[in-house]
């Protein structure tokens, strides 16, 4: 398994274990991990800290260019809004864990130039299936049901 989606279903299990949801995010610039972050709307009671939006937050304040070499991996398809922030500063490729538990607009982004990879890794999946089945009323929060 790829380092980097390792260390976002370590952000991923982070989050579980503090009542949240547990999708998980890294950010990498030329092979080094810049941000990390988990999903954060349960603990902080906040609308926007999915975990990609964390993750971007927790890399800080960059130049464009820095965004513009970088590849944003997520344990989960990322929404619109995250897509959305990933095509505002033109992060060129996303990797994404697992898309069959929740499916964001992954075409868009492609059709925007963006390089979507879809590894469709079995422990992401299973955190996502156990998740939903157990605290179903969180996860239609989460993703505006």
């Amino acid at each position: 398994m790829d380092a980097f989606l390792k260390a976002a279903i370590a952000e991923a299990k982070k989050g579980l274990a503090s009542g949240g949801i547990p999708i998980g995010s890294v950010l990498v610039l030329d092979g080094n991990i810049i941000g990390r972050g988990h999903n954060r709307r349960v603990q902080e009671g906040s609308v926007i800290h999915h975990a990609e939006m964390n993750c971007l937050e927790n890399a800080g304040r960059r130049p464009a260019s820095v965004y513009q070499r970088c590849i944003l991996y997520s344990t989960l398809s990322p929404c619109p809004m995250c897509s959305g922030a990933a095509l505002l500063y033109k992060i060129p490729r996303i990797v994404i864990g697992e898309n069959v538990t929740f499916q964001g607009p992954e075409a868009y982004v492609r059709a925007q130039g963006v390089a979507v990879e879809i590894l469709q890794d079995p422990e992401c999946i299973q955190l996502m299936r156990e998740f939903i089945q157990a605290r179903p009323e969180l996860w239609n929060e989460d993703i505006g049901v």
